[in-house]
């Protein structure tokens, strides 16, 4: 049985995922600076209901992937055998970004757990193919955790 902190986690990436996917797909403009991205997450998270506790997990995602996305993509691309990440389905591209921002920057959540999770964001909102394809291409990410 999974945890409270744990389930807020999990819903945390579903609400960061839907953030960014509505960014690549350009449903939404992407932000400018800090202080309007800061004011998309809120208005999303007072127009899906989002929690408390899953609201500041979910908005270090959506921050630190856009931050970070030259160098994920870089990671990604150099540990992904015969796909370029420009190449990848959006939302392929969007579970394996926040997959990796995990791995690089949240010490405490295992490598098999950010995995676990990033291949049930594949299940509910990929293709077929995704669930496999998120989980070989995490698994050749060399990093540090256990």
């Amino acid at each position: 049985m999974s945890s409270p902190k744990t389930s807020q986690r999990h819903r945390a990436r579903e609400i960061a995922l839907q953030i960014l996917y509505s960014f690549e797909n350009a449903t939404v403009p992407r932000p400018a600076d800090a202080a309007e991205l800061a004011r998309v997450i809120r208005g999303h998270f007072d127009h899906f209901q989002v929690s408390t506790e899953a609201r500041e997990f979910a908005a270090e995602l959506v921050a630190g992937s856009l931050r970070e996305q030259a160098a994920l993509d870089a990671w990604l691309d150099e540990h992904s055998s015969n796909w370029k990440v420009s190449r990848m389905a959006a939302i392929d591209r969007c579970i394996l970004r926040l997959a990796a921002l995990e791995m690089r920057h949240f010490p405490d959540i295992p490598k098999a757990v950010t995995i676990d999770e990033a291949v049930e964001l594949a299940k509910k909102f990929g293709e077929k193919e995704a669930p496999q394809f998120v989980n070989g291409l995490l698994d050749a990410l060399p990093v540090d955790k256990k």
